[in-house]
């Protein structure tokens, strides 16, 4: 078995895309990219849209190798999307790609109306119907029923856990239950995991109360002494607060806890935690925006910051 991560936040975007290769199959899961369309009352400055566009064409060029796709759930950093916008995938980009190969997914029931319609428009791109995998094992993979979207009864929905098993090493994706619901944790010890991808807690967000964040902490720590490596990411690390608690949580337990980057063995790069960082360092002029999104301009004026250079092959965030 073979596990790429293509596009979370420590490697410069919103999402938790991958790649994972078994004997027969190359399998992709959620292929979708976003950056925090507003943050700190900022939009994604030009550095993360150049990173972003390098993601943007890693997954375009897995979606033309994979034999199947799965999607946890149906928001924008997860899926392509019918009407995304300048940041995001969009589903005519990959029309062709969805058309060839089996798409696993949640099926239609307790979808909010926002992510139904998002369903139905995947099936109307693909040309195909998308059965309900929920539940299911297919070949190498087997997936979870719906668990909820961080807490117990989050108004996020549900979203759907895949576990991979090949030549005696067993994966888990566990896309966006941001340790939140102790049911999810219970499933993926279930399935005794060597390697978990999993969303931990979004620290970002003021709303998560304390006991939240204590409960996340609970079953990060079960987590991390029940697998051999478990690497968290995604909403965590939308803020410094989110790099912190990763760290702490890795010295508290001893244990191999990476963020995605890490995992893929390159410098981490913050850069939905340090959106406010990069417009004080390299300022962005106003209107430019705008221009980008009619294709009046491009990010080549932003490849380079601190020490990442984007223009070189062997040097990525």
């Amino acid at each position: 078995m073979n596990i790429s991560i293509l596009g979370t936040e420590s490697l410069g975007v919103r999402g938790l895309s991958c790649v994972v290769t078994t004997g027969t199959q190359r399998i992709l899961l959620d292929p979708g990219i976003a950056l925090g369309y507003m943050r700190h009352s900022l939009l994604p400055h030009p550095f993360q849209i150049a990173r972003g566009e390098q993601i943007r064409k890693s997954i375009i060029n897995q979606l033309h190798m994979a034999t199947d796709i799965v999607l946890s759930h149906f928001h924008g950093d997860h899926i392509p999307l019918l009407r995304a916008n300048p940041f995001q995938l969009g589903m005519p980009e990959v029309a062709g790609q969805l058309a060839k190969v089996t798409i696993h997914a949640p099926g239609e029931k307790e979808l909010p109306g926002g992510m139904l319609q998002r369903r139905i428009d995947l099936e109307m791109t693909a040309g195909h119907e998308i059965p309900d995998a929920s539940g299911l094992s297919q070949g190498p993979m087997r997936f979870s029923l719906p668990v909820f979207h961080g807490p117990h009864a989050s108004r996020q929905g549900k979203v759907m856990m895949t576990r991979i098993s090949d030549q005696g090493t067993t994966f888990v994706h566990a896309s966006d239950i941001q340790l939140l619901d102790e049911t999810a944790i219970d499933t993926i010890l279930d399935w005794h995991p060597d390697i978990v991808l999993a969303s931990g807690p979004p620290l970002y967000l003021h709303r998560l109360a304390p006991s939240a964040e204590q409960d996340a902490w609970s079953h990060a720590v079960h987590l991390a002494n029940n697998v051999n490596t478990l690497i968290l990411d995604h909403h965590l690390l939308r803020s410094d607060a989110g790099i912190v608690w990763l760290d702490r949580l890795r010295q508290t337990t001893g244990r191999n806890i990476l963020c995605a980057a890490q995992f893929m063995r390159t410098e981490p790069c913050f850069l939905e935690a340090w959106r406010e960082k990069l417009y004080a360092e390299m300022p962005v002029p106003e209107g430019w925006h705008t221009a980008y999104a009619c294709g009046e301009t491009d990010t080549s004026a932003y490849q380079r910051w601190r020490g990442w250079d984007l223009t070189s092959e062997n040097t990525e965030p």
